[in-house]
């Protein structure tokens, strides 16, 4: 069992939850010392981590700029493994440009890859920087080591691409993909009305839905989902981030029959209502090709993958204020339903430019969870879609886990629902964003000076 956030007996309360004002508080690590890599040089250098960039290409990056000038730059080491008894990646290799983002584990910086001579040539990276001593004294290793395996698991378009990790005197680095678009947070506020369109916050919710059941399929459950953790890259495809508070358990894989959900039926007339299935679940394959009865039978029967971690359970009173489930804000044990009441939460906020059950303090913040019912701005929708948004809504924010939509077949029954009909899952991916981040110049010099004068922690 891959349990790498242990939760201590009796242990509520002993992880703070975040608002989602001061979760990427630039005050987080204020003990981060004032260190260049040029001093790092000086000093004695351990043997450099196991590192991804040794690894075999991953397929959906495998064609990218940014790993090829990775693995380039391997290749060249490879050839002079004195200098640091080994071929992969460390402080050498890479400049920083400026701090992009804080976190309550680390910072993180914009960089690139030293000697790219030519500048339209370069390729950015996010580097993630943790003080492994202020970690000590916070009682947070655990964490960093936790977001350390995961991001060491992941290979999906909607996740982090981890390129290199090293360690750096007492810092400990990752090297990941850079998103240049920001994140859902900033960009829902440059809307009208500061909310996206109902077409606009269905592809993300899509997008964020497919990434979720990936990470479930891998047994870990996100507990950290809000637009600030949802960012944009170049192309307009999210990608989530910060996995310090996940937490690693099993997932076994099945193959169900969908008449077997637990979910409530709605009501034939409803607008919502699932519309009766037209085919198969292998309905690509024409029906000649089973000549066996048994098989056409089994072929024509409408069938999900489950792997949902149903059995992971946990006490630890962690997420932001506001997307905190009903069973954490009443010191219960929680578990893989957490991500779907976060979901539902996701949903709401992209729909209606802000969150349901949101109180003058955070306080009030979770008695509202836990005691208040969910309200929509106005008594009733405007359209057929806003009705579908509001039922599956609805469903995800059921106070009782064990009634939740998704919490016993997860993204599987999720994917069913009406709100995603005519949207192709498989497909997302090559679908066009509802928004294409513009091109910024990442030129070091337009932020006051060549790297070098930003190149410290």
């Amino acid at each position: 069992m891959l349990e790498y956030l242990k939760d201590q007996p009796g242990g509520l309360g002993e992880e703070p939850v975040n608002s989602s004002q001061s979760s990427m508080s630039s005050d987080s690590c204020t003990s981060f010392s004032r260190l260049s890599f040029d001093v790092l040089e000086l000093l004695p250098q351990p043997r450099p981590l196991y590192s991804p960039e040794s690894r075999t290409l991953k397929p959906h990056r495998s064609s990218e700029s940014s790993w090829q000038a990775i693995r380039s730059m391997v290749s060249k080491r490879s050839g002079s493994e004195a200098l640091d008894g080994g071929s992969s990646l460390s402080f050498r290799d890479f400049s920083l440009v400026r701090q992009i983002g804080s976190g309550d584990i680390g910072k993180v910086y914009l960089c690139r890859l030293r000697n790219e001579d030519v500048e339209e040539n370069r390729c950015y990276y996010a580097m993630k920087v943790v003080d492994r001593e202020v970690l000590a004294l916070k009682k947070k290793i655990e964490r960093a080591a936790t977001e350390k395996k995961i991001l060491n698991m992941l290979d999906h378009p909607f996740l982090p691409t981890l390129y290199a990790q090293f360690d750096a005197s007492h810092f400990s680095c990752v090297v990941m993909e850079y998103c240049s678009g920001g994140d859902l947070h900033s960009l829902r506020h440059q809307q009208p009305q500061k909310r996206f369109s109902l077409s606009a916050a269905r592809f993300y919710a899509a997008e964020v839905l497919v990434a979720l059941e990936y990470l479930h399929m891998l047994g870990i459950i996100y507990r950290d989902l809000k637009p600030e953790n949802v960012l944009v890259r170049s192309d307009g495809h999210i990608m989530l981030t910060d996995f310090d508070l996940s937490l690693c358990s099993d997932a076994i894989p099945a193959v169900q029959s969908q008449s077997l959900s637990s979910s409530p039926d709605l009501p034939a007339s409803s607008p919502a209502a699932p519309r009766p299935p037209s085919g198969g679940h292998f309905s690509c394959l024409p029906s000649q090709l089973f000549r066996s009865k048994k098989i056409q039978s089994f072929s024509a029967a409408k069938r999900l993958f489950v792997a949902e971690p149903v059995t992971a359970r946990s006490c630890s009173f962690v997420g932001t204020h506001e997307y905190v489930t009903p069973e954490v804000a009443s010191g219960q044990s929680h578990g893989n339903a957490v991500d779907w009441w976060a979901l539902g939460i996701f949903i709401y906020e992209m729909v209606y430019g802000c969150t349901p059950f949101v109180g003058v303090t955070n306080e009030a913040t979770l008695r509202n969870i836990v005691k208040k019912p969910l309200k929509f701005p106005t008594a009733s929708a405007i359209s057929s879609r806003e009705t579908q948004a509001r039922d599956l809504i609805s469903r995800l924010l059921d106070k009782d886990p064990e009634r939740r939509f998704g919490s016993k077949r997860g993204a599987a029954d999720i994917k069913t629902h009406p709100f995603f009909n005519g949207l192709n899952f498989a497909l997302i991916r090559s679908a066009t964003p509802p928004v294409i981040p513009r091109q910024k110049t990442t030129s070091s010099r337009h932020f006051g000076g060549p790297a070098l004068s930003f190149d410290f922690f």
